[in-house]
Order: C-alpha cells, then sequence, then structure tokens
C-alpha cells in the first residue's frame, strides 16, 4: 500500500513514472501546506491558489531535491518563496479582509457534544485567531515550530535564513502572539462580563 511508504520512496516512484505515488506525495503534505499558504494569503481562495502553485513547483523540481533535508522541509520553502512571490504580485490589504472570513475552521467534524472537544475547538479558534493577526514571517515561523514541528535549522532551511535569525524570530513572534492573545482574550472577557 502506497501510504506506508516514505516520503523518498513515493518520490523515487514518482520519478520512475508512477503517478499516484505523487498523488499520496500531495495527500500527505496538502493539508499543512494549505495552512501555511493560508498564513501568508489569510484568504482561501488565495491560499489554494498558493497551494496548487506549491504542488506544482515541487512536481516539476522533484528531480532537484537532494534529501539533504527532510521532503517537508524543502517543500515548505517552496511554499514560502511562492507565497512571498503572490504577496508582492497581488499586494494583499490586509485591513480590508473580513475577520470572520480569515479564521474560517479549516476542518469541521460534527460529532456529539464533548466538553474537551469543545474546549479544544475553542482554544484553537482563539490561536488560529492570534496567529492569523501576526505577520506572515512571523506567522510562518510559529506555524513551522509548532504545527510543522520543524527544527530552528529546518525552518532556516525552508526560509532562507540563517538558523540564529530564525531563533531570534521565534521568540519575537512568541511574544507578539502572547500579546495578541492577552488582547484578543481580554477583549472576550469583557464581552462575557
Amino acid at each position: 500500500m502506497q501510504s506506508k511508504l516514505t516520503d523518498i520512496e513515493l518520490i523515487q516512484q514518482t520519478l520512475d513514472g508512477n503517478q499516484s505515488a505523487y498523488a499520496d506525495l500531495v495527500k500527505r503534505h496538502q493539508r499543512f501546506v494549505f495552512t501555511l499558504a493560508l498564513r501568508f494569503a489569510k484568504g482561501r481562495e488565495d491560499a489554494e491558489e498558493i497551494a496548487q502553485d506549491c504542488f506544482i513547483k515541487a512536481y516539476r523540481s522533484l528531480s532537484s531535491f537532494q534529501q539533504q533535508s527532510k521532503f517537508s522541509t524543502w517543500l515548505y520553502s517552496i511554499v514560502y518563496t511562492t507565497a512571498m512571490t503572490f504577496l508582492r504580485k497581488k499586494r494583499v490589504n490586509t485591513a480590508s479582509i473580513d475577520e470572520e472570513e480569515s479564521f474560517l475552521q479549516i476542518e469541521s467534524k460534527p460529532g456529539s457534544y464533548d466538553e474537551n472537544n469543545v474546549e479544544n475547538k475553542s482554544r484553537s479558534y482563539y490561536l488560529n485567531q492570534a496567529i492569523g493577526q501576526l505577520l506572515p514571517d512571523d506567522a510562518t515561523i510559529i506555524t513551522l515550530f509548532y504545527q510543522g514541528e520543524q527544527s530552528l535549522e529546518e525552518i532556516a532551511k525552508a526560509t532562507g535564513m540563517e538558523a540564529n535569525t530564525v531563533k531570534v524570530k521565534l521568540f519575537r513572534a512568541r511574544q507578539r502572539l502572547k500579546d495578541r492573545l492577552e488582547r484578543n482574550l481580554k477583549h472576550e472577557v469583557n464581552e462575557l462580563i
């Protein structure tokens, strides 16, 4: 079964002409690529366009992947450069984006009422809302480090920065995220009282 294969094995099969192997590779990474793209674009359609462009670019450049880092790190560097190029072309005015649209849940799974599930969704909502309010670089570094579980070195490769620069940016991004969460949640608490 294809899904049990490693990224490297799927890449090799793709290079050998097996198109379904690349489809499996896309399925494996599409959710996180979309999440990263959404951190930059703030709109679902733009994020979908960025993600699609990334997978096309990755496919075309697959033979140049040298396995010096994880495939995901290489792919996230494509996402980063594609998103930055897209933003330069589009010149998105982030102030005009409707906040409610920006923070749509990517997944919504219907289920029975579960207090822990509701609490986790609430935490996830506020965290995603706060991350969405950060600058794209901050949001990307936070997302890659915590959700993508990338090391500082892997983030450095993906973004083209030095590892020490990433470390400093991550520290500052955490501080800005903390400030955002405090402001957002203070507002929420005030509305409840």
